[in-house]
């Protein structure tokens, strides 16, 4: 959105400018072992190549025959007002979101092509943030993380081989905050609806002695969400010390956060969706009077820290080298109140009154997850004119420790102190190497090439998954060809294979196998003065796809199934137009097909063949729409809209497990003020989101389950659905002091 600001600036120009930058980085582009960022040089008369190889690992430009999309540090900071980071990606292409609370502040979701979050790989400055077992990732745990944030990738598809999990719908890179030469800080607020707040404090030391910098941020966010107790007291902090000179580029980085949620997973039924939409069930029990309550601590809490070493060395104009070393420490539980609970589940023994001899108590339990993540990356880029060159990997270990525990029962067990009712650890090995080239065959010509090998080992044994001790080998190659037919046109086609593990929710759900993908993208870039437009298709070919059923378990998780033969087929259209010096619109839409072959399903105790049925959560058409009127070079205001068609919550097509259309509209509106003292400047912002105040719900569950006690001697079928509706109109203003 920097060209939006700068609106008198050729747009072509600018285009030509930002390749050239991705592909002759310099030093102060390289931020924190992610090096894809849009500062200042530290000498403007020496270009130095040191961060090419991380751009080249977890980075493509439009050299690349891959769909991606960015998010630039101003267009992020126009929308950063609580909201977490899914919830500011919503306007990008083939993007689907959603929030449990209802407003985007607390756990929120994303999907991407019809993929859920499990699907997409996730990275930090190259770092992988995936968690290891279930392959979720969860944004909570970095609360107010996009105002560390520099720039967002988006690769839909297999897109470039990267570490961690492999990606099935799209990948997502993150980068942080590059140094600065000058010192600055900034004090950011915001409020708006539900109580939400936010507070942020920034500072940047500025290069010291030309190489030493101290940069870091902490903040706060609070809100009690749209739906009833969905509560979010968020805290977070960053901090990173750079080196920088000629050749080398050393950064270290901590960063983390702490989040308390109440829990709001448990959805509404279709009859209360009618009659009050924000009930939560969750925490509800009757007290020993016969009163209805809720518990007031059902409640999420945990604690993450992420520590990261990159070094970047330029060796010579054509050799530099990167090398990362990271660590991550989580550490939480949930709270939750069981009414009735069995005492001998939780290895608690019974209660003798008397005569009378209890089996069962309210009681409040915790579940706890203690883990560890560790590991490092490298890569070492080799470049000249025709050749740029990437070999790199990592190698990774994931430690979790679950385990339960009573901290309260209605009627006193003998049990003693703290006992664990489970206890178990799981240990994940995960290893690859990858080598990828683009070379130019001619001046209009260029190839892709990109060879991966994963070895992943898993091993955990619980009364849920099992024993399970298993170990994948991977080979994932892609290959692509790009074609300048034209100064103004571009045509690329790519093959991708990835293979991928299941996920520790999958094991306790069944035997799954690993899932096999080929994607193929065949797309169209025009690039004028005033417009910009990207088309591209894509087949996606699936063998043994664990899709979601449209269930949930015990705490809120997806449960997901292997079907077999399955694909998503589908056009994304992705334009900017420049209509005057004033006026841009930027629309985006996703036309596809995701369907099941050859579906079976057991109904009413009979197995039945379905045949071709729409996969869960896919949805037939997404559109997106901004229109940007920047009436001065300091003011900027954009109608932003967001349509998602009708989906199932299951891969079976009933209708009772629809989730409607919907049709949302914000308004963001940024001014700066330039103060001649004090401030360097002063930035007011404001969204209004869903502006029409259209009732929705973006996500929800759905299941089955037979009911055989009704009519003795007959099995019926029962389906079941429960939705989660998102807020009607509501707002959040901004004030960003910067100096």
């Amino acid at each position: 959105m920097n060209f939006l600001l700068n609106h008198k600036s050729n747009f072509k120009v600018q285009q030509s400018m930002l390749i050239k930058r991705l592909s002759h980085g310099s030093l102060s582009y390289f931020l924190l072992f992610s090096i894809f960022s849009f500062s200042q040089k530290v000498d403007s008369t020496k270009v130095n190549l040191i961060d090419e190889v991380l751009v080249a690992a977890v980075r493509v430009t439009t050299k690349t025959p891959i769909s991606f999309s960015n998010l630039s540090q101003k267009e992020i900071e126009s929308r950063n007002l609580g909201q977490d980071i899914p919830i500011i990606m919503n306007f990008l292409p083939s993007v689907v979101t959603t929030s449990d609370a209802g407003n985007g502040v607390g756990y929120t979701g994303i999907r991407v092509r019809g993929s859920d979050a499990t699907r997409v790989n996730v990275t930090i400055n190259g770092i992988p943030y995936n968690d290891s077992e279930s392959s979720g990732t969860y944004f909570v745990d970095m609360p107010d993380f996009a105002s560390s944030l520099q720039s967002i990738q988006l690769q839909r598809g297999v897109g470039t081989s990267t570490n961690g999990a492999g990606a099935f719908g799209a990948s997502l890179n993150m980068l942080t905050d590059s140094y600065s030469k000058e010192s600055k800080g900034e004090i950011a607020n915001s409020v708006g609806s539900f109580s939400t707040r936010k507070h942020t404090v920034k500072f940047s030391t500025g290069l010291l002695n030309d190489h030493f910098e101290l940069a870091g941020r902490v903040s706060k966010i609070a809100s009690n969400g749209y739906i009833d107790r969905a509560t979010s007291d968020l805290k977070s902090y960053f901090l990173q010390a750079t080196f920088v000179n000629k050749t080398t580029l050393i950064k270290a980085l901590v960063f983390g956060g702490t989040e308390k949620t109440y829990q709001a997973y448990y959805g509404i039924d279709g009859e209360t969706l009618k009659t009050n939409r924000t009930f939560n069930a969750i925490g509800a029990y009757t007290d020993e009077f016969g009163t209805k309550r809720f518990y007031e601590n059902e409640t999420d809490n945990y604690q993450q820290d992420h520590y990261q070493l990159h070094w970047n060395e330029k060796i010579s104009n054509n050799w530099s080298t990167n090398l990362a070393l990271h660590y991550t420490k989580g550490k939480g539980y949930y709270e939750n109140y069981k009414e009735n609970a069995k005492l001998a589940s939780y290895n608690l023994p019974n209660v003798t009154i008397g005569a009378t001899t209890i089996k069962k108590s309210d009681l409040i339990r915790q579940k706890w997850l203690d883990n560890d993540f560790f590991g490092t990356t490298f890569s070492t880029n080799y470049k000249n004119k025709n050749i740029d060159f990437i070999f790199g990997g990592g190698l990774n270990r994931y430690i979790g420790s679950h385990y339960g525990k009573v901290i309260w029962a209605r009627f006193a067990s003998s049990g003693e102190v703290n006992t664990k009712y489970y206890d178990n650890v799981a240990v994940k090995d995960d290893a690859n190497v990858f080598a990828k080239v683009n070379c130019q065959l001619s001046k209009t010509v260029s190839f892709y090439g990109d060879l991966q090998y994963r070895n992943v080992t898993y091993n955990v044994n619980t009364v849920e998954t099992g024993a399970v001790n298993d170990v994948f080998k991977f080979f994932n190659p892609k290959a692509g060809i790009n074609v300048l037919v034209n100064p103004k046109n571009t045509i690329y086609f790519s093959y991708a294979k990835a293979n991928r593990e299941p996920n520790r929710d999958d094991y306790e759900n069944g035997n799954p196998v690993p899932e096999k993908l080929d994607d193929y993208e065949l797309g169209w870039r025009f690039v004028s003065n005033k417009t910009q437009l990207n088309i591209n298709g894509y087949f996606m070919n699936y063998k043994d796809q664990l899709v979601l059923t449209g269930a949930i378990n015990d705490v809120g998780s997806p449960v997901r199934e292997n079907v077999g033969n399955s694909y998503r087929l589908g056009i994304e259209v992705d334009a900017t137009f420049k209509t005057s010096d004033k006026w841009y619109i930027k629309p985006n839409f996703t036309i596809s097909q995701n369907k099941n072959n050859n579906f079976v399903f057991q109904r009413d105790g009979v197995l039945q063949y379905l045949g071709k049925t729409n996969i869960a959560f896919s949805p037939t058409f997404i559109a997106a729409n901004q229109f940007i009127y920047v009436p001065t070079k300091n003011i900027q205001i954009a109608l932003l809209s967001k349509y998602v068609g009708e989906q199932f919550m299951g891969n079976i097509d009933a209708q009772s497990s629809k989730l409607n259309a919907y049709f949302t509209n914000d308004i963001n509106i940024m001014y700066e003020i330039k103060p001649k003292a004090v401030f360097k400047a002063i930035v007011i912002s404001g969204i209004v989101t869903n502006l029409l105040h259209f009732k929705y719900e973006s996500n929800g569950y759905f299941y089955t389950y037979d009911d055989d006690y009704s009519v003795p001697g007959t099995v019926t079928t029962v389906e079941s659905s429960g939705f989660y509706p998102q807020a009607g109109i509501n707002f959040l203003v901004g004030l960003n002091l910067k100096f």
